[in-house]
């Protein structure tokens, strides 16, 4: 136990995380029958939500255009429990076990209004965003280049040029 407890502690190489995403992903592909897609199940939270005080996002436009993708969880009316939830919920639950098992979870104490609001805007427009590329960085850039698709190179450009300009503006404003 102590070196898994040392192994987690340290960084590892990035070719190790990679062949670990890639036998992940077979995995789940292979169980679920999709690729990684983290975002769908935040979509579909969000949609429960606004079902639930009765914007009915299912009506909407979006869902009728990705209808495909989902067909299933809409006519089941399963916005909570799918696929796409047991696969966020089972990344926070490996997150959190990573976590404590390399001692490093830590609370940390909001500093003051300007962290929150910052949070909260950068969150919004990084979520905009996830839906404008159809994923996140594995589901659109990682699964979307090993599948030797065009819209993984291009979100790969655009969130190389966000990365540059996020950095940017994080060293001018708040560090």
């Amino acid at each position: 136990m102590k070196c898994i407890k040392d192994r987690l502690k340290k960084p590892w190489p990035y070719w190790i995380g990679g062949i670990l995403l890639g036998i992940l992903n077979v995995a789940l592909l292979v169980i679920t029958g999709v690729a990684w897609h983290v975002t769908s199940g935040l979509l579909l939270w969000g949609a429960a939500v606004l079902d639930f005080l009765g914007a009915e996002p299912l009506k909407w436009d979006f869902f009728n255009i990705f209808n495909v993708q989902y067909k299933e969880i809409l006519l089941n009316h399963s916005l909570i429990i799918n696929k796409f939830t047991i696969l966020n919920i089972a990344v926070i639950i490996g997150s959190l076990i990573a976590t404590l098992f390399a001692s490093q979870f830590n609370i940390k104490k909001i500093k003051n209004r300007k962290q929150v609001i910052i949070a909260l805007i950068g969150g919004i427009i990084m979520g905009y965003g996830a839906r404008l590329a159809s994923g996140c960085n594995i589901g659109s850039f990682l699964i979307g280049i090993s599948s030797f698709s065009l819209h993984g190179w291009i979100y790969w450009i655009f969130i190389t040029l966000g990365a540059f300009i996020g950095t940017l503006i994080l060293k001018k404003f708040i560090l």
